[in-house]
């Protein structure tokens, strides 16, 4: 049985600000482009076979999963050897009056990392986290809880 979709421009137009919102906490603005590119460039291709109900929550693991690529890519790159090595910052933050709190997410372990950026910045439900990252939703409570509670201690000190 053939399902009926809108036109990919729509289900573009309808995702696009969820997702690059998402991105840029993920990944930083400077790198959000290229992985919003491939996104939907993913997507895109697999459009027409979608069997997901939710087509928020199924685009959002695509980002996640495109934002762990750009981790995995650039842990991979060459580093310059030599006195002049490049400082290494974190991601630029997506609000500019944040105090922190998007670098701190950002040297979360790397499933709580996901975790809490699915929930929060992605908006979606723990069973949606626990699907987009691969684990059962328990463990994608437990990371969203351990990330929070590592954030909230450093907010503290």
């Amino acid at each position: 049985m053939a399902v009926s979709r809108p036109p990919f421009q729509r289900f573009l137009d309808a995702h696009r600000e969820d997702v690059w919102r998402f991105l840029v906490a993920s990944v930083g603005r400077d790198a959000a482009d290229d992985c919003f590119q491939e996104t939907f460039l993913a997507a895109l291709r697999a459009y027409p076979r979608m069997r997901h109900e939710n087509p928020r929550a199924w685009v959002l693991t695509i980002a996640h999963r495109k934002a762990l690529d750009h981790f995995r890519a650039r842990k991979r790159r060459a580093l310059p050897l030599g006195d002049d090595l490049p400082d290494v910052a974190a991601p630029s933050d997506p609000e500019p009056r944040d105090d922190g709190v998007w670098a701190r997410v950002h040297a979360l372990p790397p499933k709580q990392r996901g975790a809490v950026l699915l929930r929060f910045a992605g908006d979606l439900s723990h069973r949606e986290v626990a699907a987009a990252m691969g684990t059962s939703e328990e463990a994608a409570r437990r990371n969203a809880f351990e990330g929070l509670r590592r954030l909230r201690q450093e907010m503290t000190r």
